[in-house]
């Protein structure tokens, strides 16, 4: 048993260092205010404030949106890469992995190049809205609701399907009543990932330029950089730490009914 702490020593002992003590820090200096000493002013005067409410608010619906579009779209998607077969169907699956690896602002700097301003269709102004941010996300994220689902899809009975169908039963009453019971576990786990994601989004909401759009990534970074409001930072920080490991509990719990 010594052994084996003396082999975890080392790992942990990195972690601690790489990510726990920085995250101490900031917990740190959460509870410290400009005027010195120690206590929950910062806490107050962040929660308090229209800024942080109105940042809280616009992070919980754009994520909350973007996981029901990324569900929505994902699973049509999965449904034809798997059930109507079409020349490259494999390619297409399996470009969904590199995709994955894809930087989210170079997404949006696709579309920026397509729908902007000055890009090749040009003249729309609604990617520096929230709806520009929704589309992003979206058109990001949607993969990683699409690589479980494509894998549930794959170990599907294919006998029931056909069974379904020789009695007569239509395609959408055949996804409803078979395809979707089987892969709502996976389903639920690509959309639990996406809503952590979604609230932890920085790069899309920065390069689209939304104008009047600051979620809680964007709020710390403006008290920290454009405000030197460090305290308040932190402050920030911390709650939405504290939303993404509640959250991302509940994408392990998901994920491991799922079998992922």
């Amino acid at each position: 048993m010594s052994r084996r702490l003396l082999w975890a020593l080392p790992p942990v002992a990195l972690l601690a260092l790489l990510f726990l003590y920085p995250l101490a820090l900031v917990v740190r200096q959460s509870f410290q205010p400009d005027s010195g000493g120690t206590s929950l002013q910062p806490y107050a005067d962040v929660f308090a404030s229209e800024g942080f409410r109105n940042a809280l608010w616009t992070t919980v619906w754009l994520a909350l949106a973007s996981t029901a579009g990324c569900l929505v779209l994902g699973f049509l998607l999965s449904l034809v890469i798997s059930f109507v077969p079409f020349p490259g169907a494999k390619g297409v699956a399996r470009f969904i992995d590199v995709y994955l690896s894809f930087p989210s602002f170079l997404i949006t700097l696709a579309l920026l190049f397509i729908y902007g301003t000055t890009g090749i269709i040009g003249s729309f102004q609604f990617l520096t809205t929230p709806w520009g941010v929704l589309l992003a996300e979206v058109t990001y994220f949607t993969p990683f609701v699409m690589r479980p689902l494509l894998a549930a899809f794959s170990q599907l009975d294919t006998a029931q399907l056909e069974a379904a169908g020789s009695l007569g039963a239509r395609a959408p009453r055949i996804v409803r009543r078979i395809v979707l019971p089987e892969v709502l576990p996976a389903l639920a786990a690509g959309g639990s990932l996406v809503l952590v994601l979604c609230l932890n989004e920085f790069g899309i909401v920065l390069f689209t330029g939304a104008k009047g759009v600051t979620t809680l990534p964007m709020l710390v970074y403006g008290k920290a950089i454009l405000e030197s409001d460090y305290p308040g930072a932190c402050v920030v920080a911390v709650a939405n730490v504290l939303i993404s490991v509640g959250l991302y509990g509940l994408y392990r719990v998901v994920s491991r009914r799922a079998g992922a």
